[in-house]
């Protein structure tokens, strides 16, 4: 069982770093006022219980980071499968994907409404008229866009240079994370990346669907991904499949992970956090991922647009969220797919409100964001005021 010590720092508290300081029983009467939005079907008495309930997974069940008997007979089968059947395989499955899932997609926003739910309540609670806070993003930007590489197969890594060329033309950076033990590794083309600007990352060891399959062998893997850790000069991880236990992961060198998602009901193990911001799992920042896979939006979806990307990006800006997308050089070598993430990039419109960053500095300034006391803000952690107007939630 995964243990409420690691979701304690995301209380609303923390979250929104407001300048009064109110007491625990006002924050407790506010979170208690703003449950019924999350509509969970085993709806939580208590603020701890939330907290494990949402970005913790819970609603989900004790089990939920088990693969059941099939799909981890899958993943002994696919090494002898051909990539067009393991795709064909993707499009089938996707057919009942959204049966019985519990949360919505590809936008959830019962999260998003409790924690604007819990800035409504104080105000209520205090009779304050608006509430001071740190803005979510540095400088007071409105919203943040992350872009992300899984580098699955020696073909999708020859593939890298093609992808990081069409970035640097459209003026973004993004992070590339290597298997570190599936094919032979480029430190030069790792070197290069670096020096232009980009950020390399760990895709998990062999990226064949075993890493979680027992609490040693896990063991035993993450003391060589914390040796490739140090190897690559990296300081994030994510596992591949998005596979992913929080509890075993602490045994992990790392900063920040990308194994999670706000809401995804495509993955072999489906959930989701809910959340379209950064949070914390124990040691480390999560970075879940808010826009969907190029692999399912192109091939399990049959998307020819990025517009299931721009209409979740839209609802991040209105939120102030994450724009967190994860592609694959391995599948962006489909002309019809580059096509889509290019296309996307070119409609992300840098109107000042947004800050598009390399994954290890969206970790390092959400940390920076909690740990700086109150009333020592540094230059970038701006104040911004919350009111209502209208019975609406208004920022300044």
């Amino acid at each position: 069982m995964v243990t409420q010590d690691l979701w304690q720092d995301n209380h609303p508290k923390y979250f929104w770093q407001i300048q009064t300081k109110y007491s625990d029983e006002i924050w407790e009467r506010a979170i208690q006022a703003s449950l019924p939005t999350l509509e969970l079907n085993s709806e939580p008495g208590v603020e701890s219980n939330f907290l494990s309930n949402t970005v913790g997974e819970g609603q989900f069940g004790s089990k939920r980071y088990q693969l059941s008997f099939s799909k981890r007979l899958y993943y002994l089968l696919k090494p002898l499968l051909p990539r067009l059947l393991i795709e064909q395989l993707k499009t089938t499955n996707a057919r009942n994907a959204q049966t019985d899932f519990l949360l919505r997609w590809p936008v959830e926003d019962r999260y998003v409404r409790f924690q604007w739910e819990n800035i409504h309540q104080l105000l209520n609670l205090t009779g304050e008229r608006q509430i001071v806070f740190r803005h979510l993003w540095p400088n007071g930007k409105r919203f943040a866009l992350v872009l992300t590489h899984d580098v699955e197969t020696a073909q999708g890594l020859a593939n890298v240079r093609r992808v990081a060329d069409q970035e640097i033309e459209l003026g973004f950076r993004s992070s590339f994370n290597f298997v570190a033990e599936r094919y032979p590794l480029d430190y030069h083309l790792m070197d290069e990346l670096r020096d232009q600007g980009f950020e390399i990352g760990v895709h998990g060891l062999k990226h064949d669907g075993n890493l979680f399959s027992s609490q040693a062998r896990f063991m035993r893997r993450a003391e060589r991904i914390n040796h490739y850790l140090e190897e690559f000069n990296a300081v994030g991880f994510r596992s591949p499949l998005m596979h992913r236990h929080p509890e075993w992961m602490q045994a992990l060198d790392i900063e920040y992970d990308l194994s999670f998602f706000d809401t995804d009901p495509y993955e072999s193990l489906p959930g989701g956090v809910m959340s379209i911001w950064p949070f914390t799992i124990g040691k480390f920042i999560e970075l879940p991922y808010t826009l969907v896979q190029d692999c399912t939006l192109g091939i399990v979806l049959g998307e020819t647009t990025p517009r299931l990307w721009q209409e979740k990006l839209g609802f991040i800006k209105r939120n102030l969220g994450m724009g967190l997308l994860n592609s694959h050089p391995d599948y962006l070598v489909k002309p019809e797919i580059m096509k889509i993430y290019v296309d996307f990039l070119k409609t992300v419109n840098n109107d000042g409100n947004s800050w598009q960053a390399l994954p290890k500095e969206v970790a390092r300034w959400w940390r920076k964001r909690s740990e700086t006391p109150i009333g020592q803000e540094s230059s970038d952690i701006t104040l911004g005021t919350i009111y209502i107007q209208n019975d609406q939630i208004q920022i300044n």
